[in-house]
């Protein structure tokens, strides 16, 4: 009998692990890869006359600009806009392209008052700081490989077989799909049902569970009008609290949702057939 009070009250408080906090292979990787401009803006610290400096530097190498935007946490891939005095918005590195453009983005995000107060010694040494604190919006991701390494070991130790990263297009029998690929966490086969299982982990809220449980309740009735196939939604963490109402209403719909506790209901029924 399902009890989602029950499934609530087993959401575990977290999975994160000492190793998942930080990545500081990444970090030291993605400071290694802009050194060489973050030791010839070293250049700038300290100096009175700050325009003057920017000026002698650009001439020496205009390229050294080009990495100014992670100096305030905002990564160059991201193609960040922002608002300029006329309030039309511009790519942050469309200041980079002349002396005037670099004083503007220095002084008017405050890294010129860093800048001359000798506050900063090393741009090398801030920037890794920068990219620890940037790698806490990775944690997610890690936590969602976590996931799936726990249940992962839960099938393993259960001695159940199965599989990883399965695209639906295995399965051409459901065509319910329609033609919109999905990759399934994980399949496992046995003699008379094939389960197709989503696994995820919620540390915190937002807009993303509730597409989630959207999303699996759409799914879950397509795959399940197939009598040899069925769709299993394991999922746990905290961040479910704060959209109780959405998953209730998944839950409902959807007839194997499981957590880390209640997997073990899963791994008997797969085990008895």
């Amino acid at each position: 009998m399902k009890d989602f009070n029950m499934f609530m009250a087993q959401l575990s408080e977290t999975n994160s692990t000492l190793d998942s906090l930080t990545d500081f292979a990444k970090v030291a990787r993605n400071v290694a890869k802009i050194s060489i401009k973050l030791n010839q803006l070293n250049y700038l610290l300290g100096k009175a006359d700050l325009r003057t400096a920017i000026a002698e530097l650009y001439e020496e190498n205009p390229n050294t600009f080009e990495v100014l935007d992670i100096l305030v946490a905002v990564r160059s891939a991201d193609n960040r806009k922002v608002l300029n005095d006329t309030y039309t918005p511009v790519q942050i590195h469309s200041y980079f392209g002349d002396v005037n453009g670099i004083c503007e983005f220095i002084d008017k995000t405050g890294l010129a008052e860093v800048f001359t107060s000798k506050k900063i010694t090393n741009l090398v040494d801030y920037v890794f700081g920068v990219e620890v604190g940037l790698d806490t919006n990775a944690r997610k991701n890690r936590g969602g490989n976590i996931m799936a390494a726990a249940v992962a070991q839960k099938f393993a130790d259960a001695g159940i077989e199965f599989r990883t990263e399965v695209n639906s297009s295995e399965f051409s029998e459901i065509t319910a799909l329609g033609a919109d690929l999905k990759r399934f966490d994980f399949v496992i086969n046995t003699p008379g049902k094939t389960y197709l299982i989503e696994a995820n982990y919620y540390n915190g809220g937002g807009s993303k569970l509730n597409e989630t449980a959207r999303s699996y309740s759409d799914i879950a009735p397509k795959i399940n009008q197939y009598p040899q196939y069925e769709f299993v939604w394991i999922t746990d963490g905290q961040g479910w609290h704060k959209a109780k109402n959405k998953l209730e209403e998944a839950y409902n719909i959807i007839p194997r949702v499981y957590n880390l506790t209640s997997i073990s209901d899963l791994i008997s029924d797969i085990k008895s057939l």
